[in-house]
């Protein structure tokens, strides 16, 4: 034993050194130390020695930069230079556009959660929260969307009108040019509500208030172009859309073929300098409706006017409805939910240069300005959508599971029907917290690139399988279209948010972890730029630092992820209260495994990882899952740490973990170089996985939140439109469910004392008249179970037409129209 001592001691201490990211100073002499201690107690003095030398023959290389730097650092710096692949502009741009939050934590594998609660609770202003109260609660007891999907196709007049006189456009503006000038946080709370009630109403409202020429002449418009377009933005006299996705090219910008040519041109009676455009644009949210058209094309100018320069890059320019040779295409129509959208092309369409947003200072940065705004956007409105849909689909779903009854019991009693629920509300208490915690980034002055496609991709995917099991649940209820259906419409449009903005497949697989990997990471961008600093000696010392400074990382994870897995995360400095502390454990370990996988991933791919889709998506799912729980844990200990909000925040906890695993576990068994792959699995799962979904126990926890009133049930609901209504069927139903409650004792009175009548009553007023005359119930009583029946009725009831209230007179001149072309 006292030969093993001096190596024990060695690697216990630099296990340590490497847990708490010690430094190679400091973790030299805590080991010099140890060994001492060994030579004094009697272990075998040979063999300290020989540990002492090897513990020399690492640390002096290193610790010596004289030695280092040439015979360490520079031969490296070299062989990284050759296999480092090359960065694009458009990929350095997308990397130095962003800002990295919380996100860039959780990758540096020991997340620091002072970092995470020091960021404040989100809080709406006065005049948002007044917003909210007044006109858009207004504007949604307007709605009937029934007649927006199937009658109108469209916002009857008299919304749009409102909508336009209240400034629901000009939300993002600044109040100094007549807008609202509201928060990211107030944008979402006013989509998230309106969203609960129609999307159609609110993509309507979202998209001039996401990417656009509003957010665009914000950042980078001249003081004239904001001092015109933003005001008649604000009050509706513009309607915007923005021109970025083509038949050939989709949503990439960098690929487009819209293009450019640098020209004179007559622009409102004088000869200037400008741009000759010809485009061919399609899936335009708002196109047909749009007075102002914000465009991206590839700027050229072959005759050099403007300088040298031919291909001046991506240009984003505005063109008035009316400029000539600007064509509005015909609208398209999304899965009946018809908001408008459609085509707009172009050909020798001319604008002056003072149409460019930004002017010509800003001619080929247009990459650059919408890869920030995307990522603004991207925030926003469509997680916004989905979690309006998930707060009233979780409230409402669980009334309608109580007031509907099968065999005598209500159908979210039985455990399948208990097992949707626990989905729609884990799965709603995720999405809220995921929105509003990227909604607050913003708001609190961040570029989260991303985390915008972290809260994009899982938002719209959740909210897809929360409407799926809503819809599973109601039955008939949700497939019978109708003014009294308030899930069809929503469970049409679902797809939608699924593909706009970046089809969510693509972000997952590129875009993820993509970005993550690079500009999330502590050291990876650091070495980047020290490879192409054009100065070498200073690069080669920023490289030393950055490289050194990596492999102590690794290392670090490395011994993290293993001494986790063993423990099962169960030891270790962790905040939140007793029981959270387990949570932000489990988290800590993952955080390392993630920094070890993504190391060990660049390492050994280098460039070709970009082309490895399906391990890039698997670790995207693992930083977005980590992000996701954090969001959750966030959002708890803002609201207080409510005790009656655990079983949500565990079944989504739970449900996160069981995600990532499953991922983690995938990327390990397709790791393309199969001895590391084993490796890492001993090193991630040394002991195997151990997360587990959620449990029935805990399911029917949560299914019974949702199925009865209570703080958590408000909680989840909070931010939806749920007043009743004459044409919100949804708000009615939900607020049936307290009298529900109270009468169910009744109920079970009346019905146990009438299968015990030998007696016939067939119908359910003679039944109620045998009960009052027998005295089992009382006549107060037979009001509440009449009132019962009649909110049961309303509840589970259906429409149905004649055959020609079906026929829409729209659609049939459509059909007509278009055979009549046929024919000819």
């Amino acid at each position: 034993m006292s030969i093993a001592a001096p190596f024990l001691v060695l690697l216990i201490l630099g296990g340590l050194a490497a847990y708490h990211r010690m430094r190679l100073a400091p973790w030299v002499a805590v080991s010099a130390g140890g060994l001492v201690l060994c030579w004094l107690f009697g272990a075998s003095h040979a063999a300290t020695m020989v540990a002492a030398v090897l513990l020399a023959i690492v640390a002096i290389p290193l610790l010596v930069p004289a030695i280092r730097l040439p015979f360490v650092t520079t031969p490296l710096f070299g062989m990284y230079r050759k296999v480092l692949p090359p960065l694009s502009e458009t990929e350095r741009v997308a990397l130095e556009a962003g800002t990295v939050g919380w996100e860039g934590e959780l990758f540096g594998g020991k997340p620091d959660w002072n970092v995470l609660f020091a960021q404040p609770r989100p809080t709406l202003r006065e005049d948002e929260q007044a917003f909210l109260d007044g006109p858009v609660e207004e504007l949604c007891s307007m709605v009937n969307d029934w007649e927006i999907t199937h009658v109108h196709a469209d916002l009857q007049p008299e919304l749009w009108d409102y909508i336009k006189r209240n400034k629901f456009f000009g939300m993002i503006v600044p109040k100094e040019y007549g807008g609202l000038g509201f928060t990211a946080l107030g944008n979402h709370k006013v989509i998230e509500k309106l969203a609960s009630i129609s999307s159609v109403v609110s993509s309507t409202v979202g998209v001039p208030n996401s990417l656009g020429p509003a957010e665009l002449l914000m950042h980078y418009g001249t003081t004239e172009q904001k001092d015109y377009y933003l005001p008649r933005l604000a009050d509706g006299r513009e309607v915007p859309c923005f021109g970025l996705t083509g038949p050939w090219a989709g949503s990439d910008a960098t690929s487009i073929p819209d293009f450019g040519i640098v020209t004179m041109g007559d622009w409102n009676g004088a000869r200037v300098v400008g741009v000759r455009l010809t485009f061919d644009k399609r899936y335009i949210t708002l196109a047909p409706v749009a007075t102002l058209i914000g465009l991206a094309f590839r700027m050229y100018d072959p005759d050099h006017i403007l300088g040298d320069k031919e291909d001046i890059g991506i240009t984003l320019g505005l063109l008035p409805r009316d400029t000539a040779g600007v064509e509005i295409g015909r609208r398209a129509m999304p899965l009946n939910s018809p908001f408008q959208n459609g085509p707009v092309r172009g050909k020798d369409v001319f604008i002056p240069l003072s149409q460019l947003i930004g002017g010509e200072a800003f001619a080929g940065k247009g990459w650059q300005m919408l890869v920030e705004c995307l990522s603004i956007g991207r925030s926003i409105t469509l997680p916004s959508t989905a979690s309006g849909g998930s707060r009233i689909a979780a409230r409402v779903t669980g009334a309608y599971a109580r007031i509907r009854k099968q065999f005598g019991l209500s159908v979210g009693r039985f455990e399948g029907v208990e097992e949707a629920l626990a989905r729609i509300g884990g799965n709603a208490y995720t999405i809220t917290a995921l929105a509003e915690a990227s909604a607050a980034a913003v708001a609190r002055g961040e570029l989260p690139a991303v985390p915008s496609t972290i809260s994009k991709y899982h938002c719209t995917e959740m909210g897809r399988e929360v409407i799926k099991d809503a819809m599973d649940i109601h039955g008939g209820k949700g497939i019978i279209l109708g003014p009294k259906n308030y899930l069809g419409r929503a469970w049409q449009a679902s797809p939608i948010g699924i593909t706009v903005e970046g089809a969510n497949i693509m972000t997952r697989s590129l875009m993820i972890f993509g970005q993550g990997a690079i500009l999330c990471h502590p050291w990876v961008l650091k070495e980047m730029k020290a490879a192409n600093n054009t100065d070498a000696s200073q690069g080669l010392r920023e490289f030393d630092s950055a490289l050194f400074g990596h492999i102590g990382f690794a290392i670090s994870n490395a011994v993290r992820s293993l001494w986790f897995g063993i423990t099962g995360a169960s030891f270790g400095a962790a905040p939140g209260d007793e029981y959270t502390k387990r949570y932000f454990r489990k988290l800590n370990r993952y955080s390392a495994v993630l920094a070890l996988m993504a190391d060990t991933s660049m390492l050994l791919l280098g460039g070709k990882l970009k082309f490895k889709e399906s391990l890039s998506g698997r670790l995207g799912d693992v930083l977005s899952q980590l992000y996701i729980a954090s969001a959750m844990l966030k959002r708890y200990q803002d609201q207080g740490s409510p005790a009656a909000d655990r079983p949500l925040l565990a079944w989504a906890f739970h449900n996160a973990m069981h995600k990532l695993e499953l991922s983690l576990s995938a990327a390990l068994r397709n790791f393309p170089v199969r001895p590391v792959s084993w490796l890492l699995w001993a090193l991630v799962f040394p002991l195997g996985r151990r997360a587990e979904a959620p449990s029935d126990r805990l399911s029917h926890k949560v299914a019974s939140i949702l199925m009865a009133p209570g703080e958590a049930r408000d909680r989840i609901g909070r931010g939806a439109f749920l007043t009743p209504g004459e044409n919100h069927p949804a708000g009615r139903i939900d607020s049936y469910l307290p009298a529900v409650v109270a009468a169910e004792p009744v109920e079970r009175k009346f019905q146990k004392a009438l299968k015990g009548h030998e007696g016939r009553a067939h119908d359910f007023a003679s039944q109620l008249d045998l009960a009052v005359a027998n005295g089992w119930i009382t006549a107060d009583e037979r009001r509440q179970l009449e009132q019962l029946r009649e909110m049961t009725i309303d509840t589970i009831s259906v429409d149905d037409f004649e055959a020609d209230e079906l026929r829409s007179s729209g659609y049939a001149a459509v059909v007509a129209a278009q055979a009549t072309r046929a024919a000819a």
